[in-house]
């Protein structure tokens, strides 16, 4: 049995290499007799092969030979006015239904055709016992404005494989981007082909309400959803050059915690170190509020650091995560520039009590209900060398290429976390990757304007006596 027959793909048959056709003297209607056959046989093996074509062309032909064009005309006009009346009546079942099926054929007719060439200059084809072996596109399925495609991967291949070829895939077929995943079964792989972009329009500010610490409304996906956040038992940090949106991730989550903000289950902290430009608008929905004194952060972080220190101990042997209260509210810290305080700070006992607090509130924090949003610029080793302890990675716009993976992880800009590629023009926008998933996920976060952070601190601004007059009665 020759060996190519336990690779798994689909095998191309090498072409005939130096081998001359011996001539054979014919009479010409029996050449022609020949060609006949093998025509029909060709056509009946195409009839069956597009069955979901030819069937009702026959079907319309035969009603076309018994009643003539009443035939087909009815047949096709009464289904295309149901269609019609379906779309009008409940255009999303129709879309799910019945449009994005029969786009779907249509598509992998289309990546069909290019498949081979695209597999083979990508470098995704092998070649094993003489034989070239590509991966097998087995289903295409369309999604609003993404294609997804499930491929069969070639024995030995994994989704690594693919996502270092992404970008190149993303070109072959006149994508907007290509993300690979892990499919539902060991030998298979998804890529997410983004056809429309329905994040190049501003997201306007969510609706303020009860938060759900595990699934904070903070933006719109790629595929038009809400994104959630979940800041239960996480830390997160946020990346992006000058101009890429960091206000922007952070007036989302604060507008999002809004509602906690105003009934005392939530406390802001917030640190803005280039002077409350930043914060500033929003000062009254803190509950402390540092920018200008490096002593002060110090000391607020350290007050922070023994309020989840003491809640641990009173914790120990009665509960393994905190539920947010009025006595204990979830604290919520939130740094707009966090090199200023790690970095920058030219007193070094000051710095070194902000690195010792901070790395301690890092690491002990998230079980006792004190969380960290930290937005830095400059994501270098020696700027934050504790990077690795924030599990939820937000990267905005990058100036270079290593800083994707830098920020992210290993390996995700491969994945399709193109961070370094995101325009100028579309500050907000980024990727958001999870500790434990390899999957980044494109996210444009909503824009609050200088009105609504003015209207939103009117409305819930925090306010210490209020809460307390609240628990009282």
């Amino acid at each position: 049995m020759p060996l190519v027959n336990v690779i798994r793909g689909e095998r191309i048959e090498p072409a005939p290499f130096n081998v001359r056709t011996p001539y054979l003297r014919v009479p010409l209607w029996l050449l022609l007799a020949a060609w006949t056959v093998k025509g029909l046989w060709r056509l009946f093996l195409l009839y069956l092969r597009f069955w979901y074509i030819t069937l009702p062309l026959t079907g319309l032909l035969a009603l076309y030979l018994r009643f003539g064009w009443w035939g087909p005309g009815f047949a096709v006009g009464v289904p295309a006015c149901a269609l019609g009346v379906w779309a009008a009546w409940h255009w999303p079942s129709f879309q799910r239904w019945a449009w994005w099926p029969t786009l779907a054929r249509w598509r992998r007719f289309r990546y069909r055709r290019i498949w081979q060439p695209a597999m083979i200059t990508a470098g995704l084809s092998v070649t094993f016992d003489s034989h070239t072996i590509l991966p097998v596109l087995k289903k295409v399925r369309v999604n609003g404005g993404t294609d997804e495609l499930t491929v069969r991967m070639v024995t030995g291949q994994i989704p690594n494989d693919f996502a270092k070829v992404s970008e190149r895939l993303t070109h072959t077929f006149a994508a907007l981007g290509c993300k690979v995943t892990p499919g539902n079964r060991p030998d298979l792989v998804r890529l997410t082909m983004r056809r429309t972009d329905p994040l190049t329009a501003h997201v306007e500010p969510l609706p303020v309400g009860a938060p759900d610490y595990a699934a904070l409304p903070i933006g719109v996906r790629e595929d038009g959803g809400v994104y959630e956040l979940r800041l239960h038992g996480t830390q997160v940090l946020v990346v992006g050059a000058t101009g890429a949106g960091k206000g922007s991730v952070i007036w989302s989550i604060v507008r999002a915690l809004a509602g906690g903000v105003f009934t005392g289950l939530v406390q802001l902290w917030a640190f803005d170190p280039k002077g409350g430009m930043e914060l500033g608008a929003g000062e009254r929905l803190f509950a402390r509020f540092a920018c200008t004194d490096f002593k002060a952060m110090a000391d607020l972080l350290e007050l922070a650091l023994s309020e989840a220190q003491g809640r641990a101990a009173r914790l120990r042997g009665h509960a393994r995560q905190h539920t947010p209260s009025v006595t204990e509210p979830l604290i919520v810290i939130i740094i707009d520039e966090l090199a200023a305080l790690t970095a920058y700070v030219t007193d070094r006992p000051t710095k070194d009590r902000i690195k010792a607090a901070l790395g301690l509130l890092l690491t002990q924090g998230r079980a006792v209900g004190v969380h960290v949003i930290g937005c830095l610029q400059d994501p270098r080793k020696e700027v934050l060398p504790f990077r690795n302890l924030f599990p939820t990675r937000i990267g905005l716009r990058m100036a270079e290429e290593p800083e994707v993976d830098l920020v992210l992880g290993d390996g995700m800009r491969d994945r399709g976390a193109l961070c370094d590629r995101i325009p100028m023009s579309l500050p907000g926008v980024g990727y958001v990757v999870l500790d434990g998933d390899p999957t980044p996920v494109r996210v444009r976060f909503s824009y609050n304007t200088d009105t609504h952070i003015a209207a939103l601190a009117d409305t819930y601004a925090f306010d210490s006596d209020r809460v307390l007059d609240g628990e009282l009665a």
